[in-house]
């Protein structure tokens, strides 16, 4: 006898939908508390670059017969790496290296893939996700890489606070900023990794900065900016695979959309709670999070 509860709980039944789970919110976990970063500093871009830099890696690991995720792993942390470099004392504006380079290891993967008549077939999962085919190793994987994340960011919570709010004061501190600027870019291209299989080179970006938006909205502070976009990545998935089981459409794109529209109603929420408190004639709150001096 069919209930109301069952078609919830029918998607969870199918093991690829229950490995599509497991993915899809370490994915969220883990882009959350980094995006929270990438947001923070402005680095938006650069959200977007890394994931396209990693596709050289991807094509030359697939053109060698080798491990894709390996491949685009040395090919996030040589981008990061190098971005770091250009980027340092001047000698490029930031923006510009990353552009620069994105753009150059992206061409640069086009160029391997195209060597194989059938890259536009192999390599699609990488391009747009597809987070139905993980097998549990992937999410072994993944959950390893995202374990070592997390504790990093934990372990250098303090350096990477200060780093992010304000480098100057941080230098002053005898806080090396320029080793946890660059820290701060691999952990973002191991992020980008993770998150590949989820949600795909084109759509990493939306992973990264999108929950970690609504937290900004939403928080006054970075612990709780997190919090806000660790919840928002997680109902991101889940209804977007929701949505996906039963639309018969992308689950990458599903869940991307449904972090979108999470932000929008956020967003729309606090445009009208300040227009609230601007007819009480109240001050309105600071809409930057961040701690309190």
């Amino acid at each position: 006898m069919l209930t109301i509860l069952d078609p919830l709980w029918e998607p969870w039944t199918l093991e690829f939908m229950q490995r599509a789970l497991a993915a899809a919110c370490l994915a969220s976990v883990v882009a959350a508390v980094v995006g929270c970063y990438v947001v923070l500093r402005g680095m938006a871009f650069l959200g977007d670059a890394i994931p396209h830099a990693t596709f050289s890696g991807v094509a030359a690991a697939f053109l060698l017969g080798g491990n894709l995720y390996v491949g685009g792993t040395l090919a996030a942390l040589a981008t990061a790496l190098l971005i770091g470099l250009l980027g340092r004392r001047g000698v490029l504006k930031h923006d510009t290296a990353v552009g620069t380079v994105f753009v150059a290891a992206f061409a640069l993967g086009v160029l391997l893939a195209s060597r194989r008549s059938t890259y536009t077939v192999d390599l699609f999962a990488f391009v747009f996700g597809n987070v139905l085919a993980v097998g549990w190793e992937d999410v072994w994987l993944m959950a390893a890489v995202g374990g070592l994340v997390l504790a990093l960011v934990f372990l250098f919570w303090k350096e990477l606070l200060i780093v992010s709010y304000d480098p100057t004061m941080a230098s002053a501190l005898g806080v090396p900023v320029e080793l946890a600027q660059m820290g701060m870019l691999a952990l973002v291209a191991l992020t980008t990794v993770i998150a590949l299989k989820a949600v795909g080179i084109v759509l990493v970006v939306a992973l990264l900065v999108t929950p970690a938006a609504t937290g900004q909205l939403l928080a006054r502070s970075l612990a709780g900016m997190m919090a806000v976009a660790v919840v928002a990545g997680l109902v991101s998935s889940l209804t977007g695979l929701y949505v996906a089981y039963y639309a018969d459409v992308s689950p990458s794109a599903a869940i991307v959309l449904v972090a979108t529209g999470i932000f929008a109603l956020a967003l729309a929420g606090t445009r009208l709670r300040a227009r609230a408190t601007a007819r009480r004639g109240l001050p309105a709150e600071a809409p930057t999070p961040g701690p309190k001096p």
